[in-house]
Formats: C-alpha cells, structure tokens, sequence
C-alpha cells in the first residue's frame, strides 16, 4: 500500500454485480466520504455506494512505527 492510500483509510466503494467492487476514491475523513457517497448518490441513483474503512491501511500505519 502506498503513503498516500496509507493517509486515506476511507474509501468510496461502487458495488458491481457478482459481489465485485470498484474503490471509486479514498479520503482522509469519514464525512468526506459521506458526502461525496450522498452527492454521487443523487446523480446516479440506480448505482450502489458504500463508505468503507480500509484495514491495511490503519495496519500499515501501526507497522511502520
């Protein structure tokens, strides 16, 4: 994982069929990606999004200390 992914833990998910998904774009805080979900929501109200929080990346952080 990258720094910068490393900076921004939650991403905006699009779910797809088949239980597949696509990371749309990462944030720093849960309310950005929120809003953004709830903007994205409205222009394409036939598409799933999720707010999640990346793992790797909160483990990433405590290893490199």
């Amino acid at each position: 994982m990258t720094y910068q992914n490393q900076l921004r833990p939650w991403c905006l998910v699009r779910q797809l069929p088949e239980m597949q998904r696509v990371i749309v774009e990462r944030f720093r805080r849960y309310q950005d990606a929120d809003a953004h979900a709830n903007a994205l929501r409205k222009l394409t109200p036939n598409t799933a999004f999720t707010v999640v929080f990346d793992p790797e990346a909160e483990m990433s952080l405590g290893n490199a200390h």
